[in-house]
């Protein structure tokens, strides 16, 4: 079964790479961060995915990864302290990293919220974000774990990271937000 599963997760990371490709373009014209930063953030966060695609201890598809001006988040779900200790050992060790700061919550089992409860809040949050015209919403990455929603990245000013969070919050069935936004 784990043979069988290897290759589909590298086909799911390749995909994903292509994918960023094509919205780094549009995302470099609004982002708070300069093309350079964009493009080491983005190296960052390839390498530590490809990091823990390829460690036996850390389950790939438990985590999300994301990197501001070197500063990575991970957030997600998680076995072991071995697990947890693991992966920010791998996210430290990549080159350009400057701190690392985690939301990772324990597995819990028969929890009620689930991979399509997880769905719905991130796309209830980004509808509402996108139809904001007073936020750029490619600025804010939205994250669910259990339910609870995570907003990462860097934007314009407090107001815009206040009304990210007010937007967040609204969504019936979160249990919590937690913002990680800077105001830059």
């Amino acid at each position: 079964m784990r043979l069988l599963l290897i290759p589909i997760m590298a086909l799911a990371f390749l995909a994903s790479v292509s994918m960023m490709h094509g919205c780094a373009v549009y995302k470099a014209a609004v982002d708070e961060r300069n093309v350079s930063t964009i493009a080491n953030d983005e190296s960052i966060t390839l390498t530590i995915k490809k990091d823990f695609l390829a460690d036996d201890l850390v389950k790939y598809l438990d985590y999300d990864v994301a990197s501001y001006e070197g500063r990575v988040y991970i957030m997600g779900e998680y076995e072991s302290q071995a697990q947890v200790n693991r992966a920010i050992n791998l996210a430290k060790k990549v080159e350009g990293v400057r701190s690392v700061t985690t939301y990772l919550l324990p597995k819990r089992a028969n929890d009620p919220c689930g991979t399509t409860d997880n769905l719905e809040l991130y796309a209830r949050v980004n509808e509402k974000l996108v139809a904001d015209k007073q936020i750029w919403s490619t600025n804010v990455d939205v994250y669910t774990v259990q339910c609870n929603i995570v907003l990462v990245g860097i934007v314009g000013s407090e107001a815009e990271r206040n009304r990210a969070i007010a937007h967040a919050k609204s969504v019936p069935g979160a249990r919590s937000v937690k913002s990680y936004l800077r105001v830059k």
